[in-house]
């Protein structure tokens, strides 16, 4: 439940578990049972006591419909031949496990945790498959991988424009239109105005585009990083895996394949922790990191025009007049962060990845570098890009553990020559003063 004025001193002394093993000097950052502040007190105040009232059932709602979706990924995974155990919709060690051979198998990054693409394309795989009765039997039996081989299949027909619903035509003659009758009503393809629901998932100009040229001017792309990377992967996977220093010929490209590695690793460690959050459900925390995002628009707004030292000073000033200790605004901006990217928040997603990078987590500075050099949620500055990258990855041969894929020690190798010809940081027009918080409602959290 939400804490009405709540003593910050005792928030202070609150600090959250880190969701993954980073360096000694993360350790004592995030600890069980702590209290994570979330900037957008108004937003808590208007609707306290109707959470007071809903929270519980609303929690149980959510639990339920996560684990039926857990329950339908486990039935996928076990159909392509990636043993999840029994489906129960408790997604443990033997489910994660399975994650991580499908996603190897499909050449994504096997981090045990699906992207909503990689989810959307095993469920409508498997729908499809059981749509294709004995014919998806005769496929599966003539394949060299069995039912894994079915999947690779699907993916090289959405690769070259098919649908992932459809069943090939070719198998069998006269079952187009019973196939149409029976899948077609789960996803339908995006038509123009396109239908509800879709718009809050992949954005589109009337989305979270709409409002970025007022922050970034017109240079600002409105480009959904969601569905950038559903296209980024798709040729990963036609490429046979990601590049590496040694294969690299295309350097942009291979700069896009670790941006989505990385917005992957965020979402997945933010996810985390919203699980130890206490009296909201992800639904309401999302909100309030909406919130969070509106407060630092402004900081946003000026990785696109001022250097990275400059940025980084103002970026300090917020944190010493936000009146929230350090490791209470580095957890809450792991959360948002992962909020960000999982909704197409730019806004959020870019301003907690500012306050990470200058409290004392200099790898996330990786993200804005991506963000510049790409043109995604702000303008696309390769001259700004290169200092990001350069802190970032600077920090990771010191010594410090990479925020992101921390078991590819030749991931930096590979970003340091992807990032060789990206021009030189200038210096441009300031942004206006950021205005302190004041006030910062919490969440509690529990191990």
């Amino acid at each position: 439940m939400v804490f009405r004025n709540i003593s910050m001193a005792c928030a202070a002394a609150l600090v959250i578990m880190s969701p993954t093993s980073r360096a000694s000097a993360d350790a004592g950052d995030f600890v069980a049972g702590a209290v994570v502040g979330v900037v957008g007190s108004a937003l808590v105040r208007n609707s306290q006591r109707k959470q007071t009232r809903t929270v519980t059932r609303s929690t149980r709602n959510y639990n339920s419909a996560a684990r039926a979706e857990n329950r339908q990924i486990q039935t996928s995974l076990n159909y392509f031949g990636f043993p999840a155990g029994t489906p129960d919709g408790v997604m443990g060690r033997n489910s994660r496990a399975a994650v991580s051979t499908y996603q190897a198998h499909m050449g994504y990054a096997a981090t045990g945790q699906l992207t909503q693409f990689e989810k959307d394309f095993l469920l409508t795989s498997y729908n499809r498959a059981l749509a294709g009765g004995a014919a998806t039997n005769q496929l599966i039996a003539t394949n060299p991988q069995g039912s894994r081989g079915l999947l690779l299949q699907y993916r090289d027909q959405q690769a070259a424009g098919g649908s992932v619903l459809a069943v090939a035509p070719a198998v069998t003659p006269a079952a187009p239109a019973t196939t149409t009758v029976v899948v077609a009503p789960q996803v339908q393809p995006a038509p123009t105005p396109a239908p509800a629901g879709v718009a809050t998932l992949v954005a589109t100009p009337a989305q979270p585009g709409a409002a970025l040229p007022s922050f970034f001017g017109s240079a600002t792309e409105t480009t959904s990083l969601t569905s950038h990377c559903n296209q980024i992967s798709l040729l990963t996977s036609s490429n046979g895996g990601f590049a590496t220093q040694a294969t690299m010929t295309d350097a942009n490209f291979a700069l896009n394949e670790q941006f989505c590695l990385a917005r992957t690793y965020a979402v997945s460690q933010g996810e985390d922790l919203i699980s130890k959050v206490q009296g909201f459900t992800p639904e309401q925390i999302a909100a309030q990191c909406k919130g969070f995002g509106a407060t630092l628009s402004t900081l946003a707004a000026s990785v696109s025009q001022k250097p990275r030292a400059a940025v980084s000073q103002d970026v300090s000033s917020f944190v010493q007049t936000s009146g929230m200790a350090p490791a209470q605004l580095a957890g809450t901006s792991k959360i948002c962060l992962s909020v960000g990217y999982r909704t197409d928040d730019m806004n959020v997603a870019i301003g907690s990845a500012l306050l990470l990078s200058v409290l004392g987590e200099a790898p996330y500075g990786e993200l804005l570098g991506h963000h510049l050099a790409q043109g995604i949620g702000a303008a696309k500055r390769p001259d700004l890009a290169k200092d990001w990258y350069e802190s970032a990855l600077s920090t990771v041969e010191s010594g410090v553990t990479p925020v992101f894929a921390p078991g590819q020690p030749e991931r930096t190798a590979l970003l340091r020559k992807a990032t060789l010809n990206l021009g030189a940081a200038a210096t441009t027009a300031t942004a206006p003063q950021v205005q302190p918080v004041s006030a910062l409602p919490t969440f509690k959290v529990e191990n």
